[in-house]
């Protein structure tokens, strides 16, 4: 029986396409990067300095392993360097978060708590790696996101500032949207392309929502020429597959009957 694993074993080897990269090392790491460095509200040690080390030393590895050594330490000291003027923005953003939701009580609790604000700041640093053409790791770091907080935002996404996500649960937001300035999106809501095809890889398939635009519940908008107009509100559950102008107010229509007594004559069983 030994033999025999070990056979299969080395047929799987040999058949595996070896990259060296260390994905729970690089997911640590991020998770470093923002609870200690970042926002060291959880830095117990009180030393942002050897937390940020110990990021880019693992980003680095892990990066060398994927692109020339030269290329790479290149790309983690230009990424290494931006980190303040993040760190800036993200906290108008936490703050923007406290403005938005009533149930808010501070900064420190968007930051550590609110599950929409850690995917915009995943997406902040995913979306820096993938305009430095960084290969696997800015996906690695959304697709970690997305498996903890269930927001799914590719990281080409391209989303202006005081982006609000409330709750967040099942957003998905494609590769080539373009979100602008002071957008809200509720939990559910899909920015998709109207179908999938590898030839359009390199064509606008998602949507653009401009500026002030309010995105309810569920709501779904699709196609890479859908564009909604500015200061647009969208309700629960719409579906869009074509542009609307600036100011619109787009909702599905619910229709709800009142049943009378004479109704009931036959009862409905539902089996779940």
């Amino acid at each position: 029986m030994n033999n025999n694993i070990s056979h299969i074993a080395g047929l799987l080897n040999a058949q595996s396409r070896h990259l060296s990269i260390n994905k729970k090392e690089l997911e640590g790491a991020l998770e470093v990067l923002f609870y200690k460095v970042l926002f060291p509200i959880c830095n117990e040690d009180g030393k942002p300095e050897k937390h940020l080390y110990y990021f880019y030393s693992v980003f680095l590895e892990n990066l060398s392993n994927l692109l020339d050594k030269d290329e790479a330490e290149k790309i983690a000291n230009t990424f290494i360097g931006k980190l303040p003027e993040f760190q800036s923005k993200l906290y108008e953003e936490a703050k923007n978060f406290l403005k938005n939701d009533p149930a808010a009580k501070s900064v420190e609790e968007v930051i550590l708590t609110y599950p929409g604000f850690f995917a915009l700041a995943v997406h902040r640093i995913s979306h820096e790696l993938y305009n430095l053409n960084v290969p696997i790791i800015p996906r690695l770091f959304s697709e970690y996101t997305h498996s903890k907080v269930g927001v799914d935002i590719h990281p080409g996404a391209t989303i202006g500032n005081l982006f609000y996500i409330d709750h967040g649960t099942g957003i998905v937001i494609g590769e080539t949207s373009v979100i602008g300035e002071n957008v809200k999106i509720y939990q559910g809501v899909t920015l998709g392309a109207l179908f999938v095809a590898k030839s359009l890889k390199n064509q606008k398939r998602h949507p653009t929502i401009e500026d002030n635009v309010v995105i309810y519940a569920g709501a779904t908008i699709l196609g890479g020429n859908t564009v909604i107009g500015h200061d647009s509100t969208i309700g629960g559950n719409a579906w869009l597959t074509k542009s609307v102008v600036p100011y619109s107010l787009v909702f599905h229509n619910s229709e709800v009957k009142i049943r009378n007594a004479y109704d009931f004559d036959n009862v409905i069983n539902f089996v779940i």
